[in-house]
């Protein structure tokens, strides 16, 4: 996109995290904006019981960051608040972020995008729910990536309920969880959540949990502060150093799934997402939760698995993961297959200098600084005080970065956005925003 004379028109899609912090840096530049919301609130998935579907929250959730990580730069967190939020208080959060800058009034709730089309010689071409159709310079994509639930196939067909956590909401809802025979697929932090809350003695259930990969299990406190506190990736020492660091570690926090019964992880500590959780490991050495290895087939209401041993189950709770989906655009355009999106700094397509992409990472430590990092750049961006390398040099980076972030990882969809906060962040700071600044006035 060339330099503007004068700012773009730009469309932001969703008001989630992304979307509203794309429009609080968006506003701050002078760039003037419309933001599509399908739903009649802000927070996307911290809007527990979001009208338009697009929350994974349950009713006990508290997030798994603690709020010295998740805090936007430029607006704390309360004193008040606890070390690990619980979701309401992650929507009231949001909503005084929104209120403090003024965001609502660029907000088009129960309208999102219907269709956005590229026109031909740039700009875009959005139809919206109520029908109409208007024109952008630039359109901002922030519809986030935990809303489209995955589930796995098993051959076979299973006979009792099956749910994905996305539509999980506590014991009762959306089915009565008491006094049954459930199996959680996953070893996530959903799945540990979820098959803690229903093994409570309280509730008379058999619970098990099924795992693939499995997952190293890291404790929520250290030393009696989050232990979220103690980790920060430092930018000038390289990677994998740190890693081995960590891997070495690791022993001292207890977090080898091998200690409480469950599978041996195919993977080294941090060579996939770990799983945070105080709960799970004294719910499986309690015996409240029974540790099984993969699903290798599921029969009527018997369910296989690869050890060769089998149960029988009324409920299969899948806690496997999300699709990175944009049912704005047309599939032949622009999709992300096994979740797989090719994006320099996780923002740009090459070849499409009209269209920015916002929060499609799954960063350590957390989400919200990760978005407001990218923020800075758009709005840079936006005002032609930052230009995008050629194509060809967009491509060679977009390799180099995915070998940093993801070349250790397990090549699977859930792992395909793996990224290191701290780390991007320092790039974009130092060297990649300066960098454009200069293509911008060369």
């Amino acid at each position: 996109m060339p330099a503007p004379t004068t700012p773009p028109t730009t469309a932001v899609i969703g008001a989630g995290i992304s979307g509203l912090t794309s429009a609080k840096m968006l506003g701050d530049y002078g760039v003037p904006h419309t933001v599509f919301e399908t739903s009649d609130r802000v927070g996307g998935n911290w809007a527990f019981g979001n009208p338009n579907g697009h929350s994974s929250a349950y009713r006990s959730l508290h997030i798994d960051t603690s709020k010295h990580r998740l805090s936007f730069k430029d607006f704390p967190m309360p004193d008040s608040y606890p070390d690990f939020p619980h979701h309401t208080q992650i929507k009231d959060y949001l909503d005084a972020y929104a209120d403090a800058f003024g965001l609502r009034e660029r907000i088009e709730f129960e309208n999102g995008v219907q269709h956005a089309e590229r026109l031909p010689d740039g700009g875009w071409e959005i139809t919206d729910q109520a029908g109409a159709t208007r024109r952008f310079d630039l359109l901002v994509v922030a519809n986030g990536h935990h809303w489209d639930p995955r589930t796995a196939e098993f051959p076979g067909e299973f006979t009792g309920e099956s749910i994905h956590s996305h539509h999980y909401i506590d014991p009762t809802e959306p089915l009565d969880f008491k006094k049954k025979r459930i199996l959680v697929v996953g070893i996530g932090n959903s799945a540990a959540d979820i098959a803690v809350e229903l093994s409570s003695k309280s509730l008379q259930n058999e619970v098990t949990l099924s795992t693939r990969s499995s997952a190293w299990i890291v404790p929520k406190y250290m030393g009696g502060l989050p232990a979220d506190k103690y980790f920060a990736t430092i930018p000038q020492i390289p990677l994998h150093w740190q890693r081995w660091v960590l891997q070495k570690m690791q022993v001292m926090a207890g977090s080898n799934p091998e200690l409480y019964g469950l599978p041996k992880p195919n993977h080294k500590f941090f060579e996939a997402h770990p799983t945070q959780s105080v709960e799970l490991p004294l719910r499986l050495g309690s015996g409240d939760i029974t540790p099984k290895v993969n699903v290798s087939r599921l029969d009527g209401s018997t369910v296989h698995f690869e050890d060769g041993t089998s149960g029988d189950f009324d409920i299969i709770v899948y806690a496997t993961g999300y699709n990175i989906t944009f049912p704005f655009f047309d599939e032949g355009f622009l999709s992300a297959p096994e979740n797989h999106i090719r994006l320099f700094k996780r923002m740009f397509k090459p070849g499409l200098d009209d269209l920015v992409f916002m929060g499609f990472a799954q960063a350590t430590p957390t989400l919200f600084p990760f978005v407001e990092a990218q923020a800075r750049l758009l709005g840079a961006y936006a005002v032609g005080r930052y230009a995008l390398p050629d194509p060809t040099e967009m491509e060679r980076v977009i390799d180099a970065d995915q070998q940093k972030f993801t070349g250790h990882v397990l090549d699977r969809p859930r792992h395909t956005q793996q990224l290191d906060y701290f780390v991007y962040e320092h790039d974009l700071r130092t060297q990649e925003i300066p960098a454009g600044l200069r293509r911008a006035s060369a």
